[in-house]
């Protein structure tokens, strides 16, 4: 399959397949991959973020490629894209519009609503957590509810509707956490570590040339729909989901089954939210990767980015530097599966 036959075939729902959906998803990669050195998991984070209509948060320290990731996202796909970079100075307004006084031809004057940036099918939200709370509260209602109120009146955002956020680590100068509500609103949380000797000569590479790279139009917006509608059709096992809500459950202290990890070191588990990351997050992986069915590898492989987010720790496990992604790695190893 040519790239320019997938840019120009119109699929609707009833025509996907599951064959045409990984083709597609190969493809958006490829394109990728000829910008981006390596971050073949963080890629695939991304992909499955936009196949189940969620957010993703990407999470690392400056200049290792956050934004451009995003950016040739959006060259990648034919969707409309918008940019907001986060600061301190940065007003709610500025994401969501406002209401403007017009001047119609007879002299009277109205209200008009101007969209603000958050009215794209794709938005970066750059460095967030630069941002106050107030600001970064703002971007609730659009990332839930898919729509903006200003005003008393409620706008919808176009379809589909995705924010691809970036953040320092939080013990960076200049940065604020991010509300516990607007966390759990990401789908998956992408770590983004610091590329090896090999793939930082790659980046040297590619990055110092005259001529960038001339990136192809993969898909559109009508297909990513259908893509999405499709992954929800994937079977999933009552045990394996069983093994979900064990999982999820087990990062609960009050939780009477829950391991002594988590009693020790966890003041709040997993939200729902999570469960239900893991569940869509599993079914497109396994179409990914060829199968039309969920197993546990899948679970496990993305255990970390759907739950590392939502797992709060008390005094204690700050203090002995406990990590959200420690504790899932156990929980993974030790919950026994039926």
């Amino acid at each position: 399959m040519q790239h320019n036959d997938v840019a120009e075939t119109k699929t609707t729902e009833n025509q996907l397949t599951a064959e045409q959906l990984q083709a597609v998803a190969l493809l958006i990669e490829r394109e990728i991959s000829r910008v981006i050195v390596g971050q073949k998991e963080i890629v695939r984070g991304v992909l499955i973020c936009l196949l189940a209509g969620g957010h993703a948060l990407l999470e690392g320290v400056p200049g290792l490629g956050k934004t451009m990731l995003v950016r040739t996202l959006s060259e990648v796909l034919d969707l409309k894209y918008s940019r907001v970079q986060f600061t301190p100075d940065l007003m709610p307004a500025d994401i969501t519009g406002t209401n403007v006084i017009t001047q119609s031809s007879d002299g009277s004057k109205h209200f008009r609503f101007e969209p603000g940036p958050i009215f794209a099918n794709l938005v970066l939200a750059d460095e967030i957590n630069r941002a106050t709370p107030k600001t970064q509260s703002a971007l609730l209602e659009a990332m839930q509810e898919k729509t903006v109120t200003a005003a008393n009146e409620m706008h919808v955002l176009p379809q589909p509707f995705f924010v691809m956020a970036t953040q320092n680590p939080l013990e960076m100068e200049g940065t604020y956490p991010l509300p516990e509500a607007q966390l759990d609103r990401f789908f998956l949380k992408l770590n983004v570590e610091y590329p090896s000797a090999s793939e930082l000569v790659e980046v040297l590479r590619r990055t110092t040339i005259e001529h960038p790279v001339h990136l192809n139009k993969v898909t559109d917006a009508a297909t990513l729909v259908a893509m999405g509608n499709l992954v929800r059709e994937v079977p999933i096992a009552s045990h394996v989901l069983d093994y979900i809500a064990r999982l999820v459950l087990a990062t609960h202290p009050e939780n009477p089954e829950a391991p002594d990890i988590t009693r020790k070191y966890v003041r709040y588990g997993a939200s729902p939210r999570g469960a239900q990351a893991l569940v869509l997050a599993g079914k497109i992986r396994a179409l990914l990767e060829g199968r039309f069915n969920v197993s546990y590898e899948d679970i496990v492989a993305l255990a970390a980015p759907a739950l590392r987010h939502r797992i709060i720790f008390n005094f204690e496990g700050e203090i002995e530097g406990m990590t959200a992604d420690r504790l899932i790695a156990q929980l993974t190893e030790e919950l026994p599966r039926d």
